[in-house]
């Protein structure tokens, strides 16, 4: 009982939190002239009470929280959450399904990117604001529950900080409690997010379009205000600076803290997980550049290496935005930047895949195994760097990695199963589990998701659902032994 109690005290915390977003793009509307104040004042509305409802008569909740409640309470949150969410979009839209709105907040908030909109540009401004706000702010998710929520109830995250991020091995230099270093996380994220802001603005952005694209670029969420996406802009400036922050974003933040607390860029050398990261970004851009170049998809270099810079770094971070219809790309570079969505975001960022430091500790653990069957009574510790990791690490990356592909596999035979084509399938499963955005084929990046049907929609944000936690925080639940601790 006291599980469910947390559970509906804080869920109704985080409702009223989104209710307090809803207002600001309330305001927005207001102040635009738009149309959808009325949409947005019935949703925060509803979403206050509700969450009053839940919140208030919880007040003497305990003060303490099991993993049970920590791992379900994150799977209510991500999965809930975007219910409410959609209130703005079904009240604007009144030709929108309930099962479209939610694929495209539940989008959001898994930072995927993928949407069913179209017409992008003439949203209203407090529509599109909605979006990019929602992306951002779950941009680093678990810092929400770190700071709006466990500091108010004086409670302890560390249960939710695992549940969101099994398997991080770097807390080096971090403040030591959970609270203060989601505090600092927020401060670095928000402080890089403005100089994107005001790069982007310089850049030739109007105030708005740079907002909504740096809530995207920081989050890698990779909404845009528009239906070309960066393809809009058509600019060079554009385009590097978003480069530049998207590769930002999928580093550890834990780096970016540590660089502004010692004020200096030496511990980016020193992450050998960012180092891993930037030198396979620049050799897949190159390689990628020099593929189209000599396809003939663009008739010189540096043209090639500017469209497969941008659109190569946007999907590996997984963030999802586009310059090209990389569709009709030959097929070795979609598909190696799909493959890319997998691997190349750090741990600690907020990109998703597998992450970078489980493919080093997976790749440095086979290489174990073959010297230790070259020389079979060697006692030889795994390191990274001058950290050894730990055998029960190595098992929870291989569980991992195990669930991972079964997930995918699942869900690609699913969707093949409703009628989709297999290309469809497959990237559609790989983007939305990686929260990349794009796929190739129905959902490549000149089209959207819209095309799917209600159960295809379905099955895509099932596999956001599980990519944005980690699949762990959602397979745990069905597991009977972990309710019995």
């Amino acid at each position: 009982m006291n599980v469910i109690v947390i559970i509906i005290h804080v869920f109704g915390l985080v409702l009223m939190g989104f209710s307090g977003l809803m207002a600001t793009c309330l305001l927005t509307s207001f102040i635009a002239g738009d149309g959808a104040a009325s949409a947005f004042s019935k949703g925060s509305l509803i979403t206050l009470l509700t969450g009053a409802l839940m919140f208030i008569p919880t007040l003497r909740t305990p003060k303490s929280v099991s993993r049970q409640a920590g791992f379900l309470l994150v799977a209510i949150t991500w999965s809930l959450t975007p219910v409410f969410c959609t209130l703005p979009l079904l009240f604007y839209l009144p030709g929108i399904s309930f099962i479209d709105a939610y694929f495209e907040v539940a989008s959001a908030l898994t930072t995927t990117g993928a949407t069913v909109l179209s017409d992008i540009d003439h949203l209203p401004m407090s529509i599109n604001l909605w979006r990019h706000e929602l992306c951002w702010i779950a941009g680093m998710g678990i810092i929400i529950f770190a700071v709006a929520i466990l500091p108010i109830l004086g409670i302890g995250g560390m249960q939710l900080y695992k549940a969101e991020s099994p398997g991080t091995v770097k807390e080096a230099d971090l403040p030591p409690r959970v609270a203060q270093t989601a505090k600092a996380l927020w401060l670095v994220y928000a402080g890089i997010t403005l100089a994107c802001i005001i790069a982007l603005r310089l850049a030739g952005m109007n105030w708005f379009d740079a907002i909504c694209h740096a809530f995207s670029a920081m989050s890698l969420g990779g909404f845009s205000t528009h239906d070309s996406s960066i393809g809009f802009f058509d600019s060079l400036s554009v385009e590097v600076v978003l480069t530049v922050f998207q590769l930002l974003a999928a580093i550890n933040f834990a780096t970016h803290y540590i660089v502004f607390k010692k004020r200096s860029l030496n511990p980016y050398g020193q992450d050998r997980e960012a180092r891993s990261f930037l030198l396979l970004m620049l050799v897949s851009c190159v390689v990628s550049a020099a593929i189209l170049q000599h396809a003939g998809t663009y008739s010189d270099f540096l043209t090639a290496l500017r469209h497969a810079s941008f659109n190569v770094v946007t999907i590996a971070t997984d963030c999802g935005f586009s310059t090209q219809d990389f569709n009709q790309w030959p097929v070795f570079v979609p598909m190696w930047m799909l493959f890319l969505s997998c691997i190349a975001a750090s741990s600690g960022s907020t990109g998703g895949g597998i992450r970078m430091i489980r493919t080093i500790v997976l790749m440095r653990q086979a290489r174990l195994e073959l010297y230790k069957f070259i020389h079979p009574y060697a006692v030889k510790p795994l390191k990274i760097g001058d950290t050894v990791v730990s055998h029960d690490i190595v098992t929870s990356i291989t569980g991992f990695i195990f669930l991972y592909f079964m997930s995918i596999v699942i869900l690609v035979f699913m969707l093949l199963l409703s009628g989709l084509d297999f290309m469809t399938s497959f990237s559609a499963i790989i983007a939305c589990f990686n929260n990349a955005g794009p796929g190739l084929e129905q959902v490549g990046p000149a089209m959207t998701y819209a095309s799917l049907s209600d159960f295809q929609s379905g099955v895509c944000i099932l596999a956001m659902l599980l990519g944005r936690v980690q699949i762990f925080s959602i397979v745990i639940l069905f597991v009977p032994e972990f309710w019995k601790k």
